[in-house]
């Protein structure tokens, strides 16, 4: 055979490809030629004259696609630790940090601070959404992953709401989706693809139903997608019962919003109708399983999964690791049908974290498994560690027993961005040290505003 070169070559690595076949590939290889995967497979395949500008062999390491995050909200590290024991939406609740509080200066410290996390714990691609959107996306992408991101789509003022009170104001609506559709003219495929814009209307209690349709009319001549929550609270379900005389699902279908082109977080309080309306729509459950636990809920996934409707994976607030929200996703499945079976095994949350939230993107053909032609974007893992030997069942032991830590080496476009468990284009130090800076001072005016 003839010579090959690579711009990078990995081998040595058991590979976890989360192609049509899942194949799992023991002493395999990772070829990358000009941002993309020019070879997948044994190492034994490659050529016999192969050449590299640089070449990794690293024993011992288990290799995933990049991690597609797809809900999440970078700049709510603010609260982390906090919000976790007050309840449901503390961006609702008194003497607490929110979005309309946040300085643009804030916004891009602790958006960075959100993206970094991410990124060193193996997400290639997060799907962010809260405020400032248009200083803090590319302060994100900066950091070498992809992002989407939007800021909050309501005509809700969210001042009121902590009073219990839901004004809604075109003015309110006229303006977020605006600056929604501006974000998308000036960042949509900018770094090199890396950047993307969906429109995040927030919830259905937040956003009129006037606003949703005119959403969903902008979706359909901007060609983005959307993503939402729905049906996260009982209080939501009430206010929208009570204004719009349907559930929530309901009323997204209602106004043409329901789907193949929609990602709706959470999906708790959903009842039996709306479960059918939600899989035969097409549309992508953005499961939170450990936070939703941690207040006390569960998303009825596996009715869902009957139902037909795809689920992907999204950290939410708090923390970014996807290990751990894969761990949880087989847990709270598996709590649902009572027993170890074959709807919920390690494979199955894997694919979810990587080719269903690719799906969700509408990137499939492009990232999300470990496929010749596909973007470069992979994930390396340490696995010589005592809680990852032996090494019987290299998915079994990702997602029961590893950590978003043990990530050594994160590759976008075929550039490695994370290396020895360190960001290459950012200083950890530095970004830490600007978010703690700036939620100390969201905290303070906060808390002088009880």
């Amino acid at each position: 055979m003839g010579t090959s070169l690579f711009d990078l070559l990995v081998k040595g690595v058991t590979l976890l490809t989360c192609d049509a076949f899942d194949c799992v590939i023991e002493c395999g290889a990772l070829g990358v030629k000009d941002g993309l995967l020019a070879y997948v497979g044994k190492e034994d395949g490659l050529p016999q004259q192969v050449s590299a500008s640089r070449v990794m062999d690293l024993r011992g390491r288990v290799v995933t696609p990049g991690f597609v995050n797809v809900h999440t909200h970078a700049i709510l590290t603010m609260v982390r630790g906090v919000a976790e024991d007050i309840g449901f939406a503390p961006a609702y609740t008194p003497g607490i940090p929110h979005g309309h509080d946040v300085t643009p200066d804030e916004a891009v410290a602790l958006a960075r601070l959100g993206a970094l996390e991410a990124l060193l714990f193996g997400s290639t691609l997060i799907n962010d959404t809260y405020v400032h959107a248009d200083v803090t996306l590319g302060a994100m992408a900066e950091l070498g992953l992809r992002v989407y991101s939007c800021g909050r789509i309501h005509d809700v003022d969210f001042s009121l709401i902590g009073e219990g009170r839901w004004e809604y104001h075109d003015a309110i609506g006229e303006k977020t989706l605006g600056e929604a559709l501006r974000l998308a003219e000036t960042w949509h495929g900018k770094f090199n693809g890396r950047t993307g814009v969906q429109l995040a209307a927030h919830a259905p209690d937040t956003c009129s139903d006037g606003l949703l349709r005119r959403i969903r009319e902008a979706s359909d001549v901007s060609g983005l997608r959307v993503n939402t929550h729905l049906s996260q609270s009982k209080k939501e379900n009430e206010q929208v019962r009570a204004r719009s005389g349907k559930s929530p699902a309901e009323l997204l279908d209602d106004v043409g919003l329901l789907n193949d082109r929609l990602t709706a977080a959470h999906c708790i309080h959903v009842s039996d109708s709306d479960i059918v309306r939600l899989g035969r729509s097409g549309m992508t459950i953005a499961h939170v399983p450990k936070g939703n636990a941690t207040g006390g809920t569960m998303a009825p996934t596996s009715k869902l999964r009957r139902a037909g409707a795809h689920v992907a994976l999204g950290t939410d607030n708090m923390h970014a690791d996807m290990v751990e929200v894969m761990r949880w996703a087989l847990a709270v499945g598996r709590l649902q049908e009572g027993n170890v079976g074959n709807t919920w095994q390690p494979g199955v949350v894997l694919r979810m974290a990587t080719m269903e939230g690719a799906r969700a993107m509408g990137l499939d053909r492009e990232i999300g498994s470990l496929e010749v032609g596909k973007k470069a974007d992979f994930v390396v893992f340490d696995f010589r560690r005592p809680h990852l030997t032996p090494c019987i069942h290299p998915v079994g032991n990702l997602v029961h027993v590893a950590q978003g830590r043990d990530v050594e080496i994160v590759v976008v476009d075929g550039k490695i961005v994370v290396e020895n468990g360190n960001p290459v284009f950012s200083s950890s130090e530095a970004i830490m040290r600007n978010g703690k800076k700036a939620a100390d001072a969201l905290w303070a005016r906060a808390q002088a505003s009880l």
